[in-house]
């Protein structure tokens, strides 16, 4: 697999190699918000992430592939996250992985703005646009390798990948997806 993937880079490349990323898991965190039939809000996040970016400042574009591991959901409440991880919901059984993928970055000045890409989750496809509320690069000091991240904000209606649980009892369909980022140069 790997072998596939450094060939599929070496033919889309072209003159010039963007800078590849790998994700750190212990900043990178995908939390979820739903509404709770007008009362509160439900909120959880998945645990373990892993992926890579592609990013090429200077000519404005990159690639991402993030991998999020649905048995890791956590909320708070361990009867809650059963719950979620079951048959209603995201069905981790069957669906443990929910992955995210992009080749179009949209760019405001030198700051990446959105991230246009597809998101995988319950065996379905969809688009999926995640907008940039911050965004930066820096020289860790700790890992001794650039990095780039930051926090974006994105929603989806989930039941276009078949999560209709209690949508016609009033819990709403949209739901609120926040992404917080941070990879580091290979």
């Amino acid at each position: 697999m790997r072998l596939a993937y450094a060939a599929a880079l070496l033919v889309t490349a072209g003159p010039a190699l963007a800078a590849q990323y790998e994700i750190d898991p212990h900043h990178t965190y995908v939390a979820f918000e739903i509404g709770h039939f007008g009362t509160s809000t439900n909120r959880a996040q998945f645990e373990k992430t892993s992926g890579s970016i592609d990013f090429d400042r200077a000519a404005k574009k990159g690639k991402v592939d993030v991998r999020v591991d649905t048995t890791s959901v956590h909320s708070g409440s361990a009867e809650f996250d059963t719950h979620l991880q079951g048959t209603d919901l995201f069905n981790t059984a069957r669906y443990p992985e929910m992955r995210f993928v992009s080749d179009r970055f949209e760019f405001n000045g030198d700051r990446v703005a959105k991230v246009h890409g597809q998101l995988t989750l319950l065996g379905k496809t969809g688009p999926l646009v995640l907008s940039a509320t911050q965004f930066n690069c820096y020289q860790s000091p700790i890992l001794k390798s650039e990095v780039c991240g930051g926090d974006f904000e994105g929603s989806i209606d989930r039941t276009q990948w078949g999560m209709d649980y209690l949508v016609t009892m009033g819990m709403p369909k949209q739901v609120r997806l926040v992404v917080q980022i941070e990879a580091a140069k290979r």
